[in-house]
């Protein structure tokens, strides 16, 4: 079998280019490259992120994930549960988690559709009950259905 490459060339503010995808036989390969940020500390520094579509009751919202090997779970603020018409939290599952530093984020759990490339997937994210956290990619739910390779600090890469 041929190799097929399909561009996905979504102009964003912060990201060129949206996604590479190839069909490799059985396999499916996706590629991000790093966006370009700036640091109070480092200046300009590449950032792995992905385009991931979340789907709930009928929405769907595609956004720019930063790709995030620290981060246990999936986040999203406030607002992205919100458009997705998510269901209100209740006290008792609301839970703190806490990345550096000492103060918490209150969370609660939901399951959303969600596609990378062309693979869709049910999966758990938190959702933040406030707006300052940023779209992480974490591992669970994610990092074992792909192969993720963070490549020579410029493209992030989904294997199938």
């Amino acid at each position: 079998m041929g190799k097929s490459t399909e561009e996905a060339s979504t102009e964003t503010p912060n990201h060129r280019k949206d996604s590479q995808r190839r069909n490799l036989g059985n396999e499916m390969e996706i590629e991000f490259d790093f966006r370009k940020e700036q640091s109070g500390i480092f200046g300009a520094v590449d950032r792995p992120v992905a385009k991931v579509t979340l789907t709930n009751r009928g929405i769907s919202i595609p956004e720019i994930f930063y790709v995030d090997s620290g981060a246990d779970l999936t986040l999203v603020p406030r607002s992205i549960g919100e458009i997705l018409k998510l269901d209100d939290p209740t006290g008792q599952e609301t839970f703190d988690i806490k990345g550096i530093g000492e103060k918490g984020v209150p969370i609660v759990l939901r399951p959303v559709r969600m596609q990378i490339g062309d693979f869709q997937f049910q999966a758990r994210i938190g959702w933040a009950l406030s707006e300052d956290i940023p779209m992480l990619l974490g591992r669970e739910e994610i990092f074992p259905l792909f192969d993720i390779l963070f490549s020579k600090n410029r493209k992030t890469i989904f294997r199938k």
